[in-house]
């Protein structure tokens, strides 16, 4: 994919040509992620026991969420993401996981009520209210019950904010909006924040 994709207008062009840029990076500080994952599935296992859950992870880049996930104790954990060189790596580094390629707005190949929990991992911070609006119906539809998400909550990091300006996020009305966007949705909506600006954000299908 050529450079001239991250000038692109339109915004799944210029994230695919990015993550697929920085997969090798991505594949570097895997062990770091996993460390500051271990501690956010340490949560989650608090308020929802992930013994035997089937998971789907939504944006799973290099499998390093649906890794700490599987290691926390899921039974399945399925990833799925655009970029081929992310998904590239998380083969090779989470072969006890599975991967596809597919677009998280628009999963149509994948089944109503098919996994226990959905979830998404610094993913849902990255595009607008209403793209997010599209992969929350995503989540909610395919879910059976939890919905999970790791992402930007309290201060972000100096270089955690170049990094989002040089993928033109809306991490900033994340943060802001983000809670009342999961109340107009699903029930029993929380967020708990962990460590370096990001913490989980739980809430519950509407059955």
């Amino acid at each position: 994919m050529s450079v001239f994709h991250y000038f692109s207008k339109d915004p799944n062009k210029r994230a695919k040509f990015i993550f697929n840029f920085i997969a090798p990076i991505y594949g570097r500080v895997d062990n770091t992620l996993a460390k500051a994952f271990s501690e956010s599935t340490k949560i989650i296992d608090e308020e929802i026991n992930l013994e035997n859950k089937t998971v789907l992870d939504l944006g799973t880049g290099t499998g390093a969420w649906g890794a700490a996930l599987k290691y926390g104790g899921a039974e399945k954990v399925h990833g799925i993401d655009m970029a081929e060189k992310m998904l590239n790596q998380a083969k090779k580094a989470h072969p006890n996981m599975t991967f596809s390629i597919g677009d998280v707005e628009n999963l149509n190949d994948v089944a109503d009520n098919s996994f226990d929990i959905v979830t998404a991992s610094f993913v849902l911070h990255g595009v607008k209210s209403d793209r997010r609006n599209l992969i929350l119906s995503e989540m909610e539809r395919i879910s059976k019950g939890h919905i999970i998400i790791n992402d930007f909550i309290g201060k972000t990091p100096f270089f955690i904010k170049f990094l989002e300006f040089m993928e033109k996020s809306d991490y900033k009305n994340f943060k802001v909006n983000f809670c009342n966007e999961l109340k107009d949705r699903f029930k029993n909506v929380k967020k708990i924040q962990s460590k370096y600006g990001s913490g989980i954000y739980f809430a519950t299908k509407n059955i």
